[in-house]
């Protein structure tokens, strides 16, 4: 492990930036206005906070796996987060992590890792520097790691195959009996969800979302369970055959991960999203992959 000192957030922080409220089903700074003193007072108070975020990481070093790169950790099955295609990793996660990393001054690398064993990999330390790969701001997780500030808001949805016994109307006590498979990626909210909400269903953990809603396709599973826009990716891409019986409004926040003995990374990355997010960079993503 290398000392890298953090020079380059010092220097992205020079625009007073805007950051407001989160909205569901977007990104963590969508604009509003209510006045022109008001905007301007939000404005020099963010400017404010970033400058303090930036001084505080530039003031201490950040480690990093290897010197002069932000090695990432993302688990590549979650469109439109992550995903790989031709072999290279794309996604509204890898952009921003590309971004992130541009922010820093450092060359991003990817490194693919199941989603369940990303947490405890950076937890660990020597594997990551950071991961990103959709990942809900959730109190037990940050027993383990650090959450940076959250970049984008999402919901959880429920799909089945259509033209079966479970619909929108039943869906709520069709899918809490026993003998239904619900198909979850393993180690996710989705999972939470089912074993919290359908405690008379199985909640039927697979390694990535792919299998998931492979799983539902073949008859292993009756429902998949997992992130709203990765449910609306995956059936407008692949699964046409399948549709959307419950939606639910839980509002997560979706944020960096990093080792809670690297505070001046997560500074860091902190002072790199509220720069991504004042300029619209993040919100230019989102409508690029949403």
């Amino acid at each position: 492990m290398k000392k890298y000192l953090v020079l380059a957030a010092a220097a992205v922080m020079v625009a007073a930036l805007a950051l407001v409220g989160c909205s569901s089903g977007g990104s963590a700074s969508s604009a509003s206005a209510s006045g022109d003193a008001s905007a301007s007072a939000s404005s020099e108070a963010s400017a404010s906070a970033s400058s303090e975020a930036s001084a505080s990481a530039a003031a201490g070093d950040m480690t990093l796996v290897t010197e002069g790169k932000l090695t990432i950790a993302t688990s590549p099955d979650y469109p439109p987060f992550e995903n790989l295609e031709n072999g290279e990793y794309v996604g509204l996660d890898i952009e921003i992590a590309k971004a992130v990393a541009a922010e820093l001054g450092l060359e991003p690398e990817f490194k693919t890792l199941q989603f369940d064993a990303i947490i405890p990999a950076i937890a660990a330390g020597g594997q990551a520097d950071m991961g990103i790969s959709g990942f809900s701001v959730d109190p037990e997780r940050a027993k383990e790691i650090d959450f940076s500030s959250s970049y984008y808001i999402d919901d959880q949805a429920i799909a089945v195959m259509k033209g079966g016994e479970i619909t929108a109307d039943n869906a709520d006590e069709a899918l809490n009996a026993e003998g239904v498979k619900i198909a979850v990626q393993s180690g996710t909210t989705g999972e939470a969800y089912v074993q919290e909400n359908f405690p008379n269903a199985t909640a039927q953990p697979y390694g990535n979302s792919t299998d998931a809603f492979a799983a539902m396709q073949s008859g292993q599973a009756v429902a998949v369970c997992t992130n709203k826009a990765v449910v609306d990716k995956m059936l407008a891409d692949a699964y046409q055959d399948a549709e959307v019986v419950k939606s639910i409004a839980t509002g997560e926040e979706y944020a960096i991960v990093v080792s809670k003995d690297n505070p001046a990374l997560t500074e860091a990355i902190n002072a790199a999203l509220a720069k991504l997010q004042g300029d619209g960079t993040i919100d230019q993503l989102i409508g690029q992959f949403m």
